[in-house]
């Protein structure tokens, strides 16, 4: 008599409780996407990342280098500093296959206060080790110092390195920050045209976190992009208040005024023993 392998009543069984969990365990995941992916799209920040973006790809593809006048005030251990004004020479990086063919490179010359005033500083990508070229003046001014831009000596009053200056680095360094905070609520976003720094006409894109959270970077920020260059000319950033009702604690600001595009920068403006600089 022929005989047959017989399945167990409970492998029957398993299966298509398996498969019903399987169903439902998809469905529920799917579901998560669909909402998170929801949630991002309403999220408030979102046009103002693509605004970002935008400008990003524009300073990449038409923007080669710049002049400005930069005003900038950090706070430093607690303590909120002096403006110090720096005229700033910028050029950008270029790449091509993905390699860099034209180096970011930065020149620096500080005109006040008086504690820093005739400070220069050179920087650029991948040359002289990597370091800053910099000189003091008054008793120090005597020699060139070489250092690494993120070492202790030269981050001294500072809250980032040169490395991290300019309009893109700011626009990169934003999404970036956008970026992680599209993780969260707690978020707001307004637009207002026709805001003034100085002589510019601007959109101001201010972000408001009113709750404190540890993943939050900051509780508001304004920034504002000239609506004819297409840069961001101002950025300020303020921390919580520091009891109930009180003001919200300014963190940082950086201002780029008498800005100048494409004006065709070449190695010899980021050169120490350029005649018109005044390195020893």
């Amino acid at each position: 008599m022929k005989t047959y392998n017989r399945l167990s009543t409970s492998r029957v069984l398993r299966w298509p409780v398996a498969s019903v969990a399987y169903f439902f365990v998809a469905s529920a995941t799917l579901l998560a996407q669909q909402i998170e992916q929801q949630n991002v799209e309403k999220h408030p920040l979102v046009p103002a990342l693509e605004r970002a973006r935008e400008g990003l790809k524009f300073i990449e593809e038409s923007i080669d280098d710049y002049t400005a006048t930069i005003i900038k005030r950090e706070r430093i251990d607690g303590e909120l500093k002096e403006h110090e004004f720096i005229n700033a020479k910028i050029r950008n990086r270029k790449l091509k296959d993905g390699k860099v063919v034209v180096p970011f490179a930065v020149y620096l010359k500080f005109l006040k206060p008086d504690s820093v005033a005739g400070r220069e500083v050179i920087w650029v990508e991948g040359e002289n080790d990597n370091k800053i070229i910099a000189h003091e003046t008054g008793l120090l001014g005597f020699k060139r110092f070489y250092l690494p831009p993120d070492g202790f000596l030269a981050m001294m009053g500072q809250r980032y390195p040169i490395t991290e200056i300019g309009f893109q680095n700011l626009i990169e360094e934003l999404l970036a920050r956008g970026e992680n905070d599209l993780k969260h609520g707690e978020c707001e976003v307004k637009f207002y045209k026709g805001a003034k720094v100085d002589k510019y006409v601007c959109t101001l894109i201010e972000v408001i976190h009113p709750i404190q959270r540890d993943h939050f970077h900051f509780y508001r920020a304004h920034i504002y992009i000239d609506e004819e260059l297409g840069v961001p000319v101002r950025y300020a950033a303020w921390s919580w208040p520091t009891e109930p009702g009180g003001a919200p604690v300014l963190e940082e600001e950086y201002t780029y005024r008498n800005i100048k595009l494409n004006v065709g920068l070449t190695d010899a403006d980021f050169d120490p023993d350029n005649k018109a600089y005044n390195y020893p």
